[in-house]
């Protein structure tokens, strides 16, 4: 299942505001149940530079990439944590681990049974 981009100001705001956070060493994950899947990523100046901002927003968006065939209709934020290096590894096992801790994966095997 592929994801919508979130571009909206007041989705980012009503996320922010009303949404539930989970942390992880590398990544803060915010998300609200919606009707379908949604992704943004923010990444501030305080990252560094437009090459390494960039760099950072691909790593988290192929590392949600990876996820978002798994799960349930939500919006979701994701804000990196300020470090020197990042990884996709990083990335990808954090995110995961909210997914897993969040309950946020759907139960595709009820679904594919006849």
């Amino acid at each position: 299942m592929r994801y919508r981009r979130l571009k909206n100001k007041k989705e980012f705001a009503r996320i922010l505001k009303s949404g539930k956070r989970a942390y992880s060493e590398t990544v803060t994950f915010i998300y609200l149940p919606d009707t379908e899947l949604k992704m943004a990523v923010c990444v501030g100046k305080k990252y560094g530079k437009s090459v390494q901002r960039n760099r950072v927003k691909r790593l988290l968006r192929e590392a949600f990439a990876r996820y978002a065939v798994r799960l349930s209709p939500c919006a979701v934020l994701l804000l990196p944590k300020i470090r020197e290096t990042y990884t996709f590894g990083e990335f990808e096992r954090d995110i995961g681990k909210i997914c897993k801790r969040e309950r946020l994966f759907e139960d595709r095997i009820e679904k594919d049974m006849p």
